[in-house]
């Protein structure tokens, strides 16, 4: 999960400060969502809190309470995932370690209580019951659809992807040791009660998730109990346990996470190569090869001096760019979130099955469609050799992404989808996407057949409709 927490007020603090000495960040006040817009998504999501507020005081800063006394919104969250969907899930064929884990605390160490192949519901139960066994169900939005319209929303927002996991806690029981994550998390209590302790990260901003023991972490900056309806973000690197208290109805509880490998570093490392690689076809002194048996050296100041200042001219270059190239970030993105939330059977978006509409033509008028799933770049053309490469306009889409694979790895090959267009396509792309709606006679192309080849290409992967 997610970063570095400071108690409020206590920003210059070193140490781990008592429960007692520190004010929770609590907001009170009615929530429903609200899916007009992603931002619009976001920001009912943490009413009445506002989106300024949040990113400029709690974004990888600090930890979030909001707690709410709202029947309507509490019934909501319930609605997302009860322990009885898990009956109708186990019937649709899932299984231990890829959907479902069952574990539980002991000893301040995670065990993890698995059988082999698939899940079923009595079996889930038993443990549930009789070990006191918390039940994590992997990536739910796949299985259910509200998850499914709130996650793809965020994932607009963010512009990242957005899993998440379900925690199914009987009473008197914890299922995970105290621990931080590499993601930016937002808990959702749905069912019962659940205590939470909050610590001081000791990796700010981590990038991986690690296990803390209880000797090192200190006293909790925060400790308090979500109800249905509450919600509680918390930076990636906040170490966190929780627990369902004894004597009260099992827990239920979403974690809906984001951020993952998402820095500056990340980016910087991204796009890096494409900056090298277009100063390498005009600078000599980056194709000259570098010194015999470099490579068989630990470090040379030569060498560390030669970089470094290869490194400032890079600088110099890319303060005089227009257009960043990222290499995977963009690409990888737009291959694993989630497709566009519609109402039915959960397949593929189609033309004769979702779009419908006539054939775009010279005279026609038509306008972008799920803009927020599309990204549009330029790169080199892969299908050339290195020595011939030249620029190309590549258009990927997640129209076509499977829900079902969504945040679940390498399991099954994925494939991206989307355009391909030369350079003089840019202009009348341009048009496309920054009207509200355009005549394709008026696009910037030389000819009409190209107008009308461009448009039917747009049309044919659902990108553009005829107005």
């Amino acid at each position: 999960m997610p970063k570095k927490a400071r108690p409020a007020g206590n920003e210059k603090e070193e140490g781990p400060v008592p429960c007692k000495q520190v004010k929770v960040e609590v907001a009170d006040g009615l929530s429903t969502l609200n899916f007009d817009s992603p931002h619009d998504l976001f920001e009912s999501l943490i009413s009445p809190v506002k989106t300024d507020t949040f990113f400029k005081e709690f974004w990888e800063q600090k930890p979030l309470l909001i707690q709410r006394d709202d029947p309507a919104l509490a019934t909501y969250y319930q609605s997302l995932f009860r322990l009885t969907d898990l009956k109708s899930l186990c019937s649709r064929g899932v299984y231990y370690g890829r959907d479902v884990n069952v574990c539980r605390c002991v000893n301040g160490k995670k065990k993890v209580l698995n059988k082999d192949g698939k899940a079923h519901f009595l079996q889930l139960r038993k443990d549930f019951d009789q070990k006191r066994a918390t039940i994590q169900f992997h990536q739910p939005q796949r299985f259910k659809d509200e998850l499914w319209r709130i996650q793809e929303k965020l994932e607009c927002y963010f512009g990242s992807l957005v899993g998440s996991n379900v925690y199914i806690t009987p009473a008197g029981s914890q299922g995970l040791p105290p621990h931080y994550d590499d993601v930016e998390v937002f808990i959702l209590q749905l069912e019962g009660e659940k205590h939470w302790r909050l610590y001081h990260p000791t990796v700010p901003l981590a990038r991986e998730y690690s296990v803390e023991a209880e000797d090192r972490i200190g006293r909790p900056t925060h400790e308090f109990t979500l109800k249905p309806g509450d919600l509680l973000y918390f930076p990636r690197g906040t170490i966190h346990q929780a627990d369902t208290p004894p004597g009260l109805a099992h827990s239920t509880h979403v974690t809906i996470s984001t951020y993952q490998n998402n820095s500056w570093g990340d980016f910087l490392l991204d796009t890096i190569s494409g900056l090298v690689f277009d100063a390498a076809k005009e600078d000599v002194a980056l194709r000259a090869g570098i010194p015999r048996q470099l490579l068989l050296a630990e470090s040379t100041t030569v060498a560390t001096r030669r970089l470094s200042g290869f490194l400032r001219m890079l600088a110099e270059r890319l303060e005089g760019t227009k257009e960043l190239f990222s290499s995977d970030m963009k690409k990888d993105f737009i291959m694993h979130r989630l497709p566009p939330y519609h109402v039915g059977d959960g397949t593929e978006l189609t033309i004769p099955g979702f779009i419908g509409g006539e054939l775009p033509r010279l005279d026609s008028t038509v306008r972008l469609q799920f803009r927020d799933h599309i990204i549009l770049t330029v790169g080199p053309d892969q299908d050339q050799s290195d020595e011939a490469q030249e620029k190309m306009i590549y258009i990927y889409h997640s129209l076509k992404n499977k829900r079902h694979t969504h945040m679940m790895g390498s399991e099954e090959e994925i494939e991206s989808h989307g355009l391909r267009f030369p350079l003089s396509h840019m202009e009348a792309l341009k048009q496309i996407w920054n009207s509200s709606a355009i005549s394709v006679k008026d696009l910037k192309l030389t000819t009409e057949e190209e107008k009308e080849s461009l448009v039917l290409s747009l049309w044919t992967e659902c990108l553009i409709q005829v107005v």
